[in-house]
């Protein structure tokens, strides 16, 4: 009898347990440190969804991995600024800084990582001097500073950035308890405008102790100093608009709840079921950081500042911080499942772009063209909302495209001469990983021109997709770079990387080789057959060797050649499911989803790239991932999670059921796609926004499941 009671009473603690963990809030997995240490780094303060304030500690930058301006190892804040980026391999941003000081020599705070609290909307930090509180609406940053002694000052610092140089700025007081003034600037993004209107809850003072740099007297600092900063991209005038519309008041908890209950409802897009809750601070976060960027670039009436440096009335939601090399591969594909209401915005952001600066954006920020990285990566982005029917109107956005990659900038020039891009007549070299991804770009390209009717444009820019063929060696079965006599360029190492003076873009001729995911039959045709093209796959993953010192830092993540922390390997595991053997996916997947993906500030094994790598863990979580950038195939792989369920919009719902899943049971063994058994190893995105269920029923070997050629992708 004793032995029952003390059974039930296990049961009865067991069920409060899982009842408080179901009822738990998703914003409690979430953990901002996570990928804020090694090479992750990704911002660290409080901030909104897509929000255009990041408002947070920003350091010293001590090098690379300073470029959002925190970064874990760091003891040392030099300001709390109010623009930051997160993920990225440049550094800019780190506009306004805010540092409460006890007095004018005063230039930093030391402290521990156990002074603060993070969370999501939330940031503090307790010293013995002052308690800094910061949370955020999308204009508007507001900070609580609570002093310990009687004399607080605050500094404020317009000539310091994250990696760029001021080239103007004003502060001006402009009644007792309101400042206001702009900070111009160059960097990684060329052209920065910021205004900014801050207000005080109680009258201060004003001095400049020189150009670019105020110090506020608070005068009274026996009870908490409220201050809210509100920004713009066109002028003081309409970041006051935007306070006056997003944040009238002074109740600093009431914004605080306010910036969880968004992050709350945004996180619900996607519920997961799993008793590991390292898993889901994991996924949790991964969701955070989805939603970072791109952030609104717009006032709250929709004006902007375009790409010409021009103000515009828009009719749409603007957006910056577009990474696109990054986030075509796996971000934008899973934006189109759970955030569809979106997409048109993107689409219309992208082509008012196209309109002021004559072609489409590459490397977006604060709406000026950083011309970052290889390729046209808006084009297969725009390609696959036009093609999943998100783009307002077609014609135009095929307009967009096609004019883009006409020019002869950035080698199209050489490429419409030569049908490729010859090594010895580009100086800035990287010249197959340049032609490959123009090859996945006009493909998208080609498959819109398609469904216009366009025949004679698709005819064009579907042979220019597929010039890939000519850059492969078929003796060697590597992708390599070809000289203008169509010879290959004659020194080749498979492994080696030489920094900038390569012909492969941060990565080596093992990654480039398997970068033709629109094509990925005709890249299995160049090896002269399935049992080759996989005999090769297979090899990628156990080759060692050493990609030399002047390799980036963030490839990494290894796999053999593999290289998770950057994103040209992203799509290449799932490669298994179009030459029938899907099971050989499995296990590298979810190596790569357990061993490479942490709860820790180094949880990344590379750079968040403005949400791909989180992207990636989602979508793979799942089971499903877009290999293809343009068109909307999603392929299978392993899900990582008994349950999810997707919010699809359109009040439909997409539940993931894994079956039998365990860690051994990672093998799909079978599919039910709405009840009905499904044999393919891939779904179609008109299908998963239907809402429905997907059913995995999983084992501890490999099946027959998708090695059938019709089942193929």
């Amino acid at each position: 009898m004793r032995k029952l009671f003390v059974f039930s009473a296990i049961i009865a603690s067991t069920c409060m347990v899982t009842i408080s963990a179901m009822a738990q809030r998703l914003t409690s997995f979430v953990d901002p440190y996570i990928g804020s240490g090694g090479h992750g780094h990704v911002f660290v303060g409080a901030n909104v969804p897509f929000g255009m304030v990041q408002l947070g500690p920003t350091e010293k930058s001590r090098g690379w991995d300073w470029t959002s301006g925190y970064h874990y190892s760091d003891s040392i804040i030099v300001g709390f600024a109010h623009l930051h980026l997160s993920g990225t391999g440049c550094g800019d941003l780190g506009d306004l800084a805010l540092l409460p000081i006890s007095n004018v020599q005063q230039r930093d705070i030391h402290f521990k990582h156990s002074q603060e609290t993070v969370a999501p909307g939330y940031y503090r930090l307790k010293t013995s001097d002052v308690d800094v509180e910061l949370t955020s609406t999308k204009r508007v940053g507001m900070h609580r500073y609570t002093f310990s002694g009687k004399n607080g000052l605050l500094r404020i610092d317009l000539n310091e950035g994250v990696g760029d140089e001021l080239t103007a700025a004003d502060l001006r007081q402009v009644d007792d308890c309101t400042l206001e003034g702009y900070r111009k600037s160059r960097g990684w993004a060329p052209r920065q405008e910021v205004y900014f209107t801050i207000t005080f809850n109680q009258p201060v003072r004003l001095w400049e102790p020189q150009p670019g740099e105020g110090i506020v007297d608070l005068k009274d600092t026996s009870r908490p100093v409220l201050v809210k900063v509100a920004l713009s991209p066109v002028s003081s005038e309409k970041a006051h608009q935007n306070m006056t519309a997003e944040l009238p008041g002074w109740d600093f908890d009431q914004v605080r709840r306010d910036a969880d209950a968004a992050w709350e409802r945004e996180l619900a897009r996607v519920k997961i079921e799993t008793a590991n809750v390292q898993d889901k601070k994991i996924f949790y976060t991964s969701m955070y950081h989805l939603m970072v960027a791109p952030s609104e670039f717009c006032d709250v009436d929709r004006q902007y500042r375009g790409s010409d440096g021009r103000v515009y009335n828009g009719d749409f939601t603007n957006y910056t911080t577009l990474s696109l090399w990054d986030t075509y591969r796996a971000f934008h594909p899973l934006m189109t499942l759970i955030y569809p209401e979106l997409q048109a915005d993107y689409a219309e952001t992208f082509i008012k772009i196209f309109e002021q600066q004559g072609r489409l954006p590459i490397w977006h920020l604060w709406g000026s063209e950083t011309d970052c990285m290889v390729g046209s990566s808006a084009v297969p982005v725009l390609a696959d909302l036009a093609l999943k029917g998100f783009v307002r109107n077609p014609e135009q956005a095929f307009n967009a495209m096609k004019t883009s990659q006409l020019q002869d900038v950035r080698s199209l020039g050489l490429l419409k001469k030569y049908g490729f891009i010859p090594y010895d007549k580009e100086p800035a070299n990287e010249t197959v990983a340049k032609a490959l991804e123009y090859c996945l770009d006009e493909d998208g390209l080609a498959r819109v021109a398609k469904q216009l009717g366009h025949e004679e444009d698709y005819q064009y820019f579907f042979d220019r997709s597929r010039s890939y063929k000519k850059y492969f060696d078929r003796d060697i079965q590597f992708m390599r770079a070809l000289g203008s006599d169509g010879q290959f360029r004659p020194e080749f190492d498979p492994i080696k990387v030489i920094h900038r003076a390569d012909d492969y873009t941060e990565g080596n001729a093992w990654q480039y080789t398997w970068l033709v995911p629109h094509d990925v039959h005709g890249l299995i045709g160049l090896f002269g057959s399935e049992k080759q093209f996989l005999k090769k796959l297979d090899e990628f993953f156990v080759t060692e060797g050493d990609m030399g010192p002047e390799a980036s830092p963030d490839i990494s993540g290894f796999i053999g050649q593999y290289a998770h922390g950057n994103e040209p390997s992203h799509h290449i595991i799932y490669l298994y499911n179009y030459a029938g053997q899907p099971w050989k996916a499995a296990p590298k997947l979810r190596y790569v989803m357990r061993k490479l993906y942490h709860a820790e500030p180094d949880g990344l094994c590379g750079n968040e790239d403005v949400g791909q790598m989180s992207a990636w863990y989602i979508l793979s979580s799942l089971g499903l991932y877009q290999v293809e950038p343009s068109g909307g195939r999603f392929i299978m792989g392993t899900p990582l999670f008994a349950k999810a369920q997707v919010n699809v919009g359109n009040g439909k719902t997409l539940q993931i059921t894994a079956r039998n899943l365990s860690d051994k049971n990672i093998y799909v063994q079978g599919v039910r796609l709405n009840g009905k058994k499904y044999t393919k190893t891939y779904v179609d995105f008109d299908v998963l926004r239907q809402g429905g269920t997907l059913e995995f029923q999983m084992g501890p070997r490999p099946s027959k499941w998708g090695t059938a050629i019709a089942d193929r992708p």
